[in-house]
């Protein structure tokens, strides 16, 4: 079970090479990105220093089929999927927020809430709500885009006072963003689970808003499990989900939550092996497929090989 945490592959026409914490994207020409989603696993912006082996496959396999399903809502950057961890797409400029949507009290706008805060990105919450209770509409919380460190809630009217993107723009996404929700919810509905909540990605190609990076991912999305949601709510008791929530929760547990000074604990190769059986756990109930592990004899060769045979036909 190998897994991959970092690729240099040096592709034909490349211009440059950004890593990020999970992805690793060359940029071709200047008009496409090759995205190679990599097995790191990242938690409150940290990049934890084991890979998880498959995860890579999970996150791109659900992403490729959610932007499939999703492109009449809005058109997205992917083109192809050459590999099991590749995507493929049109290069956009990323506009420097994102999106993200809760349809439920949870998670990071919990810890808000139990803080004490009665709003988060200048929306407000009501008073004597509960720990995953469900919102009465979706609630759009948007982040800034740092590329080190954390990521900072944010409202609509500073993005727009801070001229990060027009008005004109943050409306359109706005509406994506609401209109892709109730997709993936709906697709979750029908697969027994719940889509908590998720985070966009958008960018600017020729003038036009496209759909970029991944979506409805168990790195960026969270979900619970339908069947036992309203018992266990009623009960106070924790919610069954699938998610990285889980990652997060062992961390705290160990006193790491990303903070100055605080070390990673030790990740034992059990550990490494559970997490990623959850992944591929989410990907069979997300998309009703039974999850087949790609060729792991030689990763590497394997991926360079299948990017290369795509970009000689663009």
């Amino acid at each position: 079970m190998e897994a991959i945490t970092k690729t240099d592959f040096s592709l034909p026409g490349q211009v440059s090479l950004y890593k990020g914490k999970v992805r690793d994207v060359y940029n071709i020409r200047d008009e496409y990105l090759v995205m190679v989603v990599s097995d790191r696993i990242s938690a409150f912006d940290v990049v934890l220093p084991k890979g998880i082996p498959y995860k890579g496959q999970v996150l791109n396999q659900i992403a490729s089929k959610f932007l499939d399903a999703t492109s009449d809502i809005v058109p997205n950057w992917k083109l192809a999927s050459p590999d099991p961890m590749v995507t493929v797409g049109r290069k956009a400029e990323p506009l420097p927020v994102e999106m993200v949507i809760r349809g439920y009290l949870t998670g990071h706008a919990w810890r808000e809430y139990k803080s004490g805060k009665r709003s988060i990105c200048g929306i407000p919450m009501a008073e004597g709500m509960k720990e995953n209770q469900k919102f009465d509409h979706p609630i759009i919380t948007p982040t800034t885009k740092a590329h080190i460190g954390h990521d900072e809630d944010i409202s609509r009217e500073e993005i727009i006072a801070n001229k990060l993107v027009t008005e004109e723009v943050y409306s359109q996404v706005e509406d994506y963003t609401r209109k892709l929700f109730q997709r993936g919810t709906e697709m979750a509905a029908k697969m027994g689970l719940i889509l908590v909540d998720t985070k966009y990605e958008f960018g600017i190609k020729d003038g036009k808003i496209y759909l970029i990076d991944e979506i409805h991912t168990p790195d960026s999305s969270r979900y619970f499990y339908g069947d036992t949601y309203q018992e266990n709510f009623i009960k106070g008791i924790e919610q069954r989900q699938l998610s990285k929530e889980f990652v997060r929760q062992w961390l705290i547990e160990n006193n790491f939550q990303g903070k100055d000074g605080q070390t990673v604990p030790f990740m034992s190769d059990d550990f490494v092996a559970e997490i990623s059986e959850r992944y591929i756990e989410l990907y069979e109930h997300i998309t009703g497929e039974k999850f087949i592990r790609a060729d792991a004899s030689n990763i590497m060769t394997r991926i360079e090989a299948n990017i290369r045979k795509y970009l000689s036909s663009i």
